[in-house]
């Protein structure tokens, strides 16, 4: 079984972004290790013959030409029309952004 130390834990949390207790660290310390021993298991498999593969269902893309159907589109003014405020033909919305100030 591979054996990780507290700080590989630690580590992998910090790149996760989670805060571990101590408690935690040693829980999830027990259970990384015993995935790291399957995949070890993994390697074990000869795989000398086979074809790497990206997928195995064997199902493809079903690809349509696109359409424009000009009855389905709106116009810029049937657009527009279900708000109060426009300017130059766009709608207005309040800034989720502020610009610095300095």
């Amino acid at each position: 079984m591979s054996k990780l130390s507290d700080s590989d834990v630690k580590h992998v949390a910090k790149l996760a972004n989670l805060p571990l207790t101590s408690e935690e660290i040693s829980r999830f310390k027990s259970q990384l290790s015993q995935v790291l021993s399957y995949v070890e298991k993994l390697s074990e498999v000869d795989t000398e013959k086979i074809e790497p593969t990206s997928q195995t269902t064997g199902l493809e893309n079903v690809l349509r030409q696109d359409e424009i159907r000009i009855e389905a589109n709106l116009t810029q003014k049937e657009s527009l029309s279900g708000t109060e405020k426009t300017h130059n033909g766009y709608f207005v919305v309040p800034a989720i952004l502020e610009r610095n100030k300095k």
